[in-house]
């Protein structure tokens, strides 16, 4: 590295600028986080209402070794920060006329599962586990933390991805291994935990479940909040700096370069670089308005497809459900009619499916004593797709998801309610700057993969990098964790260069 230190600022303290600011600070590269909320985590928000603690997000930990290598750049160790804790089953999934499927990393039980729904099936399922081992060797290991900064880089992969018929959709890969209708949900629905519809999402995705099989699924104790604090104090260890409740307003450029930053309150900061984790669109088209790249390509990038919203419920109980598993999955009674009207209608489904996490089964400090806490969230059309006054609907819909929960798989919830808050996809547009209220920027589909995604570096600004789920590889943990590994090592390069 030159002489003299060099500087970086990362906007966003979700889990892609943590893990991109520890890398640099891991590499002497001074790093300083500017993050709008007060508190870190981004969508790893956490909230407190009456002794209950609510992970706002992401709960779901799959390989750890992405998160175990941020300690180990400077000789820690991940365990002496944050404790993880296995989850088994890795998910329950449920279905309305009573069927239920344990999904864990236990061959035997998962064999006994399908044989018992459709015995033709079993050998379908391993078929299918073992396209999504060649999936997650081609996909994640070897191209998910690469950057891919030109088209040549794409056309080099071209060969294993049309050998690993990338053109076709997750759902439409898993049919052709499994044939019965549930047993299809079962594990098809994966995607969507990254934004992606299962049936226009690139079957590369596939590689979720053998992501899952292969390194777990985990919790912190504490919730997820718990792996950002660690993430926090990591980053502080090392000599890196953080500021909450500081917002960016600009980030300022000279000679087609970035130069700093200018908070909403006026003062700037200069920096060598500058890395956003900030939602995609919200940097080019607010932080870089001012120049002729941000507009431009704020326009490109507003063409895109974008990623369903959520709306979510969070609720503490003065009971507790030990019968509950802590990654429920609730199917309803339409699986693709349902997310065609999520991904393309203009309104509201009058059913839903459900993702239910009740983290105090694991892990009981999250609720006061004899109490227990969760969080419920259904997807809903992005604020591009559906014109819907969350205002007005959002109290109506939760009610509707509260009381549904009551009568199929949490009986006395509604009596035994203590505290509830909901977060919609007009939060995510205003807390979150997301564009459209899209939980998870750009959708995954194979035209928008890769190459084709937001480049970890800018094109036009050589000391501009992007980081996080609108970047390639993708939303999800291990997406923004290695998303923030690509972005750091092009950062790194240019800082010695």
């Amino acid at each position: 590295m030159n002489s003299q230190i060099k500087t970086a600022a990362v906007i966003g303290a979700g889990f892609g600028g943590l893990a991109l600011a520890i890398r640099l600070q891991s590499a002497r590269i001074q790093t300083t986080i500017f993050e709008k909320r007060d508190k870190p985590g981004g969508r790893a928000y956490v909230y407190t209402d009456d002794g209950f603690t609510f992970d706002a997000g992401p709960t779901v930990i799959t390989d750890p070794g992405c998160l175990e290598e941020l300690w180990a750049l400077s000789g820690r160790r991940l365990s002496d920060y944050v404790t993880l804790l296995p989850v088994t089953p890795f998910y329950q999934l449920c279905w309305e006329d009573g069927f239920r499927f344990d999904y864990a990393n236990d061959q035997t039980e998962i064999d006994r599962q399908i044989a018992l729904k459709s015995p033709d099936d079993v050998a379908g399922y391993r078929q299918f586990l073992a396209y999504s081992e060649d999936v997650y060797r081609e996909g994640y290991e070897k191209l998910g933390t690469v950057p891919f900064l030109n088209f040549w880089s794409m056309i080099k992969v071209a060969p294993q991805l049309m050998r690993l018929e990338s053109h076709r959709s997750v759902y439409s890969k898993v049919s052709q291994f499994i044939k019965d209708d549930q047993l299809r949900q079962a594990f098809s629905f994966h995607s969507l935990l990254v934004g992606g519809n299962p049936f226009r999402t690139s079957s590369i995705y596939a590689l979720i479940h053998a992501l899952e099989r292969k390194g777990g699924v985990w919790f912190a104790k504490g919730g997820t909040g718990a792996l950002i604090a660690g993430m926090v104090k990591l980053f502080e260890d090392l000599g890196g700096v953080v500021h909450l409740s500081t917002e960016i307003d600009r980030i300022e450029t000279r000679e087609n370069r970035t130069t700093g930053v200018i908070l909403k309150d006026g003062r700037s900061h200069a920096f060598d670089q500058i890395a956003s984790n900030a939602d995609v669109v919200h940097t080019y088209k607010h932080m870089l308005r001012d120049t002729a790249r941000g507009q431009s390509n704020a326009r490109a990038l507003e063409k895109k497809s974008f990623s369903m919203s959520l709306f979510v419920v969070y609720f503490g109980l003065k009971t507790t459900h030990p019968e509950l598993k802590h990654h429920m999955v609730l199917f309803g009674a339409r699986y693709r009619e349902l997310i065609t009207e999520i991904f393309g209608t203009d309104g509201l489904a009058e059913d839903f499916s459900l993702y239910l996490h009740a983290p105090s089964v694991t892990d009981d400090s999250l609720a006061p004593p004899g109490s227990s806490a969760y969080y419920v969230l259904s997807p809903v059309p992005h604020l591009g797709t559906a014109e819907i006054d969350w205002n007005v609907e959002g109290p109506k819909y939760r009610d509707r998801i509260l009381k549904y929960l009551n009568d199929h798989y949490i009986p006395g919830l509604l009596e035994d309610l203590v505290t509830v808050r909901h977060f919609t996809p007009f939060d995510f547009r205003e807390e979150l700057n997301a564009h459209l209220g899209s939980a998870f920027s750009v959708e995954p589909i194979l035209t928008q993969s890769a190459w084709f995604r937001p480049h970890n570096r800018d094109d036009q600004i050589p000391n501009l990098y992007i980081v996080g789920a609108g970047t390639h590889p993708g939303a999800g943990i291990p997406g923004v964790v290695g998303s923030a590994k690509a972005t750091a090592g092009l950062m790194i390069a240019d800082a010695r260069a």
